[in-house]
């Protein structure tokens, strides 16, 4: 009863102290929403700071940052339109004169680095400046920073510039001590999501596939920043090939950046730019501030576009955070429908995930593509069942770095068997009434004839998966086995390899959309699923928060095993997912 009463306190505890913070948000919330109309005064600044902020896909409008506060365990997270809708409405008004960009530890992939990177770029058209500055830029913050007009480095700072990497986690050492046997069922060479719980590295084929679209991803970004900083493209590719750039002059004297300054040095610098007085306010804007002077285009407009972003993991019904299938499948269904909305774009940022969820959301996807124009626009990761969902588009959009193809389906099941016996002392019996009424039982091997029912599904699988790719490319599926077996490619690969038919981002995307249904620039762009307010997420954030504080004060250190363990147990079943986890460095 000691032990009840002391988790209760506990949970009430949490409880409490959550209730509080929410409520301390939510007044915040409040005040900050109730303020006026923002106005731009002349000569002001963008501000626009994404230190250790990750960039997603989308967020609410009102972007407010949830991380300092108690409850809320999350890093920053702003949205690559919120940021991209700054920038653009800074391009347009007159009293804004430039940006002020610090990005330099952003949180982001390539391809969605590059798209706002473009959009930078776009800016600069407009011949207003762009001042970068940071005490540090990752690999990812200065590709994204040189796109400035002038680049600082602080002089104890650093610059990393050495080229991509990509490590996986390895299990199958956890598993062997646990007396875990995972049976792995896979058609394809270069399926390689299966690897790390079979494999305490990388195959040889994986490694191929790993280190070619790196380098291609890296090759690109190499050049891009040649490009920006007028710099000698076989020159600069020593530079990041060798890791010249050690110590902050080295990244001036090899002309990454402008100068080695201080914070204040480049402040001096944009009153400059600014004809201010020594030590006078400089008047900023930030994204969220700017966001709310911007006026929506075509208010009026009838025609629509229907925008429907899909980010995270293919997951079956309905679970938070993921595509899941019913939710998805539902709102490309209302907008097949909706005969105000002329196309459809699915943005796409998914490893995969499960090949049923795949399928369902695959069938809505070409039903609608037989009433109305649909777009595939390919953000981060569009793999394996990110790949399966974008087939039946008319179009397929992807920036040259995105991760894409991965076209092939994988099956796993683990025998917990030693597990029970031998770690734990349990012992299972079995009474049943047919020869496979137990079916992929985990407290037993599996039987010839169970793997191969296994095997069989997983190849049939595989080749409906060829099916889908072959009809939505109008390619034979002889050709595309060539470039599938579970093979990653990047943005660039995939468009030699006629998986992708542009090199682009979504606003390329909506923009062929709008070609297609004939509605020109007469029509509003709409973005669904339908997010949630500040104060929902707020409420969902809370709940999260405290199940993981409770486990935490249960299991103590064992909480981190038991959610590797969670999942490894959500890898079960038949996939068609992205190797493990791709983490891009």
């Amino acid at each position: 009863m000691k032990f009840l009463s002391n988790v209760l306190a506990v949970i009430v505890g949490l409880m409490i102290f959550s209730l509080i913070g929410f409520f301390l948000v939510a007044g915040l919330i409040t005040l900050s929403t109730a303020e006026e109309q923002v106005t731009i005064q002349d000569n002001t600044v963008l501000h626009i700071d994404l230190e250790n902020v990750m960039l997603v896909e989308r967020t609410a409008e009102d972007n407010i940052d949830l991380s300092s506060f108690g409850p809320i365990p999350a890093a920053h997270q702003i949205g690559l339109t919120n940021v991209k809708k700054a920038i653009r409405t800074a391009k347009e008004n007159e009293n804004i004169k430039g940006i002020y960009l610090q990005a330099g530890t952003v949180m982001a992939n390539p391809a969605a680095l590059t798209e706002l990177r473009n959009e930078l770029l776009d800016f600069k058209e407009s011949g207003k400046f762009i001042i970068s500055y940071s005490e540090l830029y990752s690999e990812g913050g200065y590709f994204l920073s040189s796109a400035a007009s002038e680049t600082y480095l602080n002089p104890m700072g650093g610059l990393e510039f050495n080229g991509l990497s990509s490590e996986t986690l390895f299990f199958k050492g956890l598993l062997e001590k646990l007396e875990i046997e995972p049976v792995i069922f896979r058609v394809g060479e270069y399926k390689s999501a299966v690897e790390p719980f079979i494999l305490d590295q990388m195959s040889d084929a994986n490694r191929r596939q790993t280190e070619s679209f790196l380098g291609d991803m890296n090759n690109y970004m190499v050049r891009q920043v040649a490009e920006s900083r007028a710099l000698d493209y076989e020159e600069l590719k020593n530079v990041n090939d060798q890791m010249l750039v050690r110590e902050p002059q080295d990244a001036a004297d090899l002309g990454l950046v402008d100068g080695i300054w201080y914070d204040d040095q480049v402040k001096d610098l944009l009153r400059e730019k600014l004809e201010l007085e020594a030590d006078a306010e400089i008047p900023t804007i930030n994204i969220t501030g700017i966001n709310k002077t911007a006026k929506t285009k075509n208010l009026t407009a009838r025609n629509r576009i229907a925008v429907i972003v899909a980010e995270g993991e293919i997951v079956s019904g309905e679970v938070e955070g993921t595509i899941s299938s019913e939710v998805f499948a539902k709102e490309i269904k209302k907008a097949r429908l909706d005969d105000d909305i002329k196309a459809i774009v699915l943005r796409v940022n998914s490893p995969g995930g499960s090949v049923l969820a795949s399928e369902v959301i695959w069938r809505e996807m070409n039903e609608a593509k037989k009433v109305k124009p649909v777009i595939a626009s390919m953000s981060s990761l569009a793999a394996s069942g990110g790949y399966y969902i974008s087939a039946p588009a008319d179009t397929i959009v992807a920036q040259p770095n995105t991760i894409t193809g991965s076209i092939g389906i994988f099956g796993m099941w683990f025998n917990a068997e030693g597990l029970l016996n031998n770690k734990l002392g349990i012992t299972t019996d079995v009474a049943k009434t047919g020869e496979f009424s137990d079916f992929m039982n985990p407290t037993r091997q599996l039987s010839e004839v169970e793997k191969n029912i296994i095997q069989n599904q997983i190849e049939e699988g595989y080749d409906t998966f060829i099916t889908r790719v072959a009809d939505g490319r109008k390619m034979s599926k002889e050709a595309v086995k060539e470039v599938a077996s579970g093979r990653v490619w990047s943005g660039l690969q995939a468009k030699e390899n006629g998986l992708v038919d542009i090199l682009g981002g979504l606003d390329d995307a909506i923009q062929i959309a709008a070609e297609k249904s004939g509605i020109e620039d007469e029509y509003r762009v709409l973005y669904y699923p339908k997010q949630k307010t500040i104060l929902e997420q707020i409420m969902t954030e809370l709940g999260t928060d405290i199940e993981a504080r409770y486990m935490h004060y249960r299991f103590g250190e064992t909480y981190q095993l038991l959610q590797k363990i969670e999942n490894i147990q959500q890898m079960k079943g038949i996939k068609a997912r992205l190797p493990f986890d791709v983490v891009i460095k």
